[in-house]
């Protein structure tokens, strides 16, 4: 099968609106799958200045917001699970009080097998972890807030 009969293929995939495709010829096998999200119904905005935390997905938070409050925020550049530390039995890289330098890790985002250190975009004192270890963060999630 060459490159162009793939393409093809993946082009079929997405314009058909299918989720996956198997393709097997001659001992060989392809496998396309296309990640599909349901998101739900559309939310409204969320108001500039506060996060607000649904009832059952508080964790270890007593606070139903968490302001945000500052433009200093490290967010998140992509949706998978956050790690705080580089192991379950390491020290997390950062605790609230910490002073960080800009380029420091503060922690990693696994998204398809692969692990992507979060580095901190300012110079400053981590004011607050907005994000628990495990957790599912989506795109443009705040993660840390920098003093």
């Amino acid at each position: 099968m060459t490159i162009d009969e793939i393409v093809k293929l993946i082009e079929a995939v997405s314009k058909n609106g299918l989720s996956s495709l198997t393709y097997e010829n001659d001992g060989q096998k392809l496998i396309l799958n296309k990640a599909v999200y349901d998101y739900g119904p559309t939310l409204p905005p969320i108001p500039s200045g506060n996060f607000t935390v649904p009832e059952e997905s508080k964790k270890t938070q007593s606070m139903a917001t968490v302001d945000i409050g500052s433009d200093r925020v490290v967010a998140s550049p992509l949706v998978g699970t956050f790690y705080c530390a580089s192991s379950p039995d390491a020290e997390p890289f950062v605790h609230v009080g910490d002073t960080v330098k800009k380029g420091q890790v503060l922690g990693i985002i696994e998204a398809m097998k692969l692990m992507n250190e979060i580095e901190s975009e300012y110079e400053g004192v981590v004011e607050a972890i907005l994000v628990e270890n495990e957790e599912v963060v989506e795109f443009g999630q705040p993660l840390f807030r920098i003093r």
